[in-house]
């Protein structure tokens, strides 16, 4: 059978060239591998070679160039109103406000600008350098002749205040009426921030519980938690806040095991002490403050930005809980009311907050003044001080100042910045930011992981449109109200060298003009060599 003889031929034909094939794929798969393992050998060596400080701006390097093509994909893939470049768990505009107080964010971000060429490539050193501190250092003059036109800008207050520091070298290298205090906003929050960690640590995390008050008596214990919420978990999300059906769930099943499905339900916020409504006044900005609350007794479906709040969250957490027992088979006899909570009650169920690292990065992020103050309080009970605006600007203060921070002139009136009557200089925002950089306090480092990136996310994700050199460089906690701007946060020059700054200005007419104002500030760091 001729053609069945061609077939055979041709078939082990085809089986040679296919062995052949793999033979030759597979040695070349060997000098691949062996090449990359002698890459990696050399590479292995020189990272146990170099000095502490080398090894640490090569973290830095690979960690900021990832973060980099992350937001960069993000912006690409975003198809949806709320994403527009900013990572997936960003579902909403930073908020509105109506000019009296508070942050104030532009409604619509627009499309998001791709981020410039601003970091070598991953795992190189920076240009021109071979380690942490080895690019060019700005010299004081060169930085002035760079900032000191831009404070001239007519938009900008009667009171202007600019400090820039070098990381590597601990040091001021430009100036301008530093250790003056003047009106932070929002920028106060970087102090908040340090002072809870400082004070409790990054893995710390709030406990929201049930206990028995007596019999067929269920108290609901709040400890602070700002995040707790009452809705259904979101699917995808890498990081899930304490949840008050997760709670329900584990106290019906308590209840049921002790043949108990009849409770009254008390609540306790004895946890926090003092007025719990800010000193502004009602406003959407910032709810009541009570150490019992679920998604921050927001009366809508938003999650940060400003909203309507409850007027008593803590009465409103106890009722929805109410209603989950109620659905878990357990009947709430009568209205949730205030109560205390026995001093060695027995505990039927509790969840846990996101780590104090989570909340800080939320908080500086969306500028979250919820969160803000709820931290503020944290320290408060840490330090054994009463938990209220005094007994938190003292913790914070306190804490503070274990950490040698420049304190001259600073009050600390709440933990938020809502209240104009707080006061810092731009050396002491400069300062936390540069003890917040340092590789030796790892505790610290979500105050500037959680900074907003210029044009992407947060409270930044509306600025630096067109400005190549700020946009996807800066990374700055924003402060605004009226007539008062600051801007404070990292960046790395156009030689590599990584900065802190902060600006503040008070008595401005034009806060977007203002606003702009310090953003070319910050971008004129960025594009600085300055030496």
């Amino acid at each position: 059978m001729p053609e069945t003889g061609k077939w055979q031929v041709r078939w082990q034909s085809a089986q040679r060239s296919a062995r052949a094939a793999t033979h030759a794929a597979v040695r070349s798969a060997q000098s691949t591998a062996d090449a990359a393992r002698r890459t990696a050998g050399t590479a292995r060596l020189a990272w146990q070679a170099a000095p502490r400080h080398t090894r640490q701006t090569w973290r830095l390097t690979a960690v900021s160039a990832a973060t980099g093509l992350a937001v960069a994909l993000a912006a690409v893939a975003a198809a949806g109103p709320w994403d527009s470049g900013q990572r997936t768990a960003e579902r909403a505009e930073a908020g509105s406000m109506d000019g009296a107080s508070g942050e104030h964010h532009a409604a619509d971000p627009g499309p998001a600008p791709s981020a410039p060429p601003v970091l070598p490539a991953l795992g190189a050193p920076a240009p021109g350098s071979a380690g942490r501190g080895a690019a060019p250092v700005p010299t004081d003059a060169g930085l002035a002749d760079a900032l000191a036109p831009l404070l001239k800008d007519p938009a900008l207050g009667s009171v202007r205040t600019a400090s820039v520091l070098d990381v590597a070298a601990g040091r001021e290298v430009f100036g301008e009426d530093q250790g003056k205090a003047a009106t932070p906003a929002s920028t106060v929050k970087l102090a908040t921030a340090v002072a809870a960690l400082s004070a409790l640590g990054p893995d710390h995390r709030i406990d929201t519980t049930v206990v028995l008050g007596g019999k067929n008596r269920v108290v609901l214990v709040g400890g602070g938690d700002p995040t707790l919420t009452a809705r259904a978990p979101r699917h995808g999300a890498e990081e899930q806040p304490a949840n008050l059906r997760a709670l329900a769930d584990a106290t019906a099943r308590a209840l049921k095991k002790r043949h108990l499905t009849k409770v009254a339900l008390g609540y306790d916020t004895s946890a926090y002490a003092g007025p719990a409504l800010h000193p502004i006044g009602p406003n959407e900005n910032i709810a009541p403050v009570t150490a019992l609350m679920t998604d921050e007794a927001r009366l809508d479906d938003s999650e940060h930005g400003t909203a309507p709040r409850g007027t008593d969250p803590a009465h409103d957490a106890a009722r929805a809980f109410a209603d989950l027992l109620h659905a878990r088979g357990i009947t709430v006899d009568g209205d949730p009311a205030g109560a205390k909570a026995p001093k060695k009650a027995d505990r039927l169920a509790t969840v846990r907050s996101l780590p104090l690292s989570a909340l800080v990065e939320r908080m500086l992020t969306y500028s979250d003044n919820d969160i803000a103050e709820a931290l503020a309080r944290q320290t408060a009970l840490a330090a054994r001080q009463p938990a209220s605006f005094a007994g938190a600007g003292k913790a914070v203060r306190a804490a503070l100042a274990r950490q040698h921070l420049p304190l001259t002139g600073a009050v600390f009136e709440d933990g938020s910045g809502l209240d104009r009557d707080d006061k810092v200089t731009a050396s002491l925002l400069s300062h936390l930011l540069l003890r917040s950089s340092s590789p030796d306090l790892p505790a610290l480092r979500p105050v500037v992981t959680g900074l907003p990136v210029a044009a992407f996310t947060g409270t930044l994700s509306n600025r630096y449109r067109g400005q190549s050199a700020g946009a996807g460089a800066v990374r700055a906690k924003t402060g605004t109200l009226t007539g008062v701007n600051t801007l404070a946060g990292t960046v790395v020059d156009a030689d590599g060298r990584l900065l802190v700054f902060s600006f503040m200005t008070t008595g401005t007419s034009d806060p977007q003009g203002a606003q702009n104002a310090l953003d070319k500030l910050a971008s004129a760091v960025a594009n600085c060599g300055c030496r």
